[in-house]
Formats: C-alpha cells, structure tokens, sequence
C-alpha cells in the first residue's frame, strides 16, 4: 500500500511497514582491517584488498570471544516508515544509533494509519514473564479493525478541525494516535544492529530468547535482510554464535 494519502486526505490505513537501505560503507573487510591493526599496524590496510573469505574464522573467533570493537568500523543508515508506537520502542536503542524522524511541528502529517494484518496474533495468554501471544478469531480481527478505523478517521478530523481554525501544528498534533505513520532515518554500525536484533527478533538459532512486539520485529527482520547483502561473513557468524552482540 502506498504511503502518500489521496488529495481528499481521506485516511489510508496499512499493514506492512517499509524499510530501505539509503546508503552503507559495509563489508566483512572492515571487520578484518579494524582488527589486525592490533598485530599488524599500518598493514593491516593490505586486509582491503583480500578476500574476506580467508579470513572468515577470524570473523568467527571475534564475534565467538565477544571482541566486539572491529564490528562498528562500518556504517548502515535505513529509512522507515512504520507506526508511532515503533519508534518510541525502536529509539530505547541510544548505543551506536542516529535518528532523525518527522516533525509534527514543521509539517502536516499524513493521514496514514496501522491496522494489524490477518496474520497478526491479538491475544495475549498467561502472567507478565511467562505469557504467549495466539491468533484472534475473525470476529476479533473485525472487532480490531473497525474500531482503529473509526477512530483514526474521529482524531484526524480533529486535528484537521485544528489546523483550519489556526491552531498550531505543534498543539493540534496532540490528537493524532501512535498508530500514526512516521518516517525516519536510523544510522548504526553492525555491532548496535546485531544488538537490536537480539532484542527485537525471534530466531531458532538465539542462545538467548527474546519477546519483541511483532511491529517492531518486521523492521528488524527487513533491516537484518539489507544487513547479510552486505557483510554475508558476519552474519553468518552471528548466527553460528548464538545472535549474541560482541
């Protein structure tokens, strides 16, 4: 589904989310070269013109002993676009990340709005620590998308009866929901993203479990995508060590 509203600014309502990789200075090179400078000095720069390949037990060794600095010697910068509610969970993570989101102060935002897919679990089973999520009914799944519809559709004629009296953006904005698209750009180097893919993805191969809120595991799950192109060794060492962050 499209992100940009029909001209009547009627509301449209998405699912999905979107990741993009902007730009990168990525590579299993850049591992290498940050961390045989330690032996080989001013040699180590030879490592750029290698194939990493030779060196991927190195790579294994590092991320296996937790030697974690080589890994940020690299930089990932994403655009997302995903629920208001994402984001305030996405920026918890403040270590080896840069964001720069939308202003609701210096822009009219766009009437765009989630609604849970038909895969997505609505009910949540069992005690906080212990509990599991399961699939709605399809009387539910209606139940949950009509009511979000109807009141996206009351708070953005809200805030657009706001916006025509002359009320600032920055006021009338307080009546949009957080299941409101926003838009940002998210930089960070391999070891804050192995970090946040720790937290926020369930994976087989994790030694250590994680619960993230599905929403935010779609934009992990993208971004983990964009990241194995890039540096295919490291990510296979990460995998093979148990998803943990070095």
């Amino acid at each position: 589904m499209t992100d940009t509203p029909a001209d009547d600014l009627k509301p449209l309502f998405r699912s999905d989310v979107t990741v993009e990789l902007i730009k990168h200075t990525a590579s299993d090179a850049d591992v290498l070269f940050a961390a045989r400078v330690s032996t080989a000095g001013e040699q180590s720069l030879e490592e750029l013109q290698k194939d990493p390949e030779r060196s991927k037990g190195l790579i294994n060794y590092l991320m296996r002993d937790r030697h974690g600095s080589p890994f940020e010697h690299n930089s990932m910068t994403f655009f997302v676009s995903a629920p208001i509610f994402v984001f305030r969970e996405f920026m918890r993570h403040r270590v080896g990340w840069s964001y720069n989101e939308e202003s609701g102060r210096y822009r009219e935002l766009e009437p765009v709005f989630y609604v849970p897919g038909e895969d997505r679990k609505l009910v949540q089973q069992g005690r906080p620590g212990k509990y599991e999520f399961v699939q709605g009914t399809p009387e539910q799944h209606k139940t949950v998308t009509a009511a979000m519809e109807e009141s996206y559709r009351q708070s953005y004629a809200a805030y657009q009866e706001m916006l025509a009296a002359g009320v600032a953006r920055e006021v009338a904005r307080a009546t949009l929901p957080v299941g409101l698209f926003s838009s940002m750009y998210a930089t960070c180097n391999a070891r804050s993203l192995m970090h946040f893919l720790g937290l926020r993805t369930q994976h087989e191969l994790a030694k250590v479990p994680s619960f993230p809120q599905r929403e935010i595991e779609m934009v992990a799950e993208k971004m983990e995508a964009e990241w194995a192109k890039l540096m295919p060794l490291t990510h296979a060492a990460y995998n093979a060590n148990g998803r943990v962050a070095p």
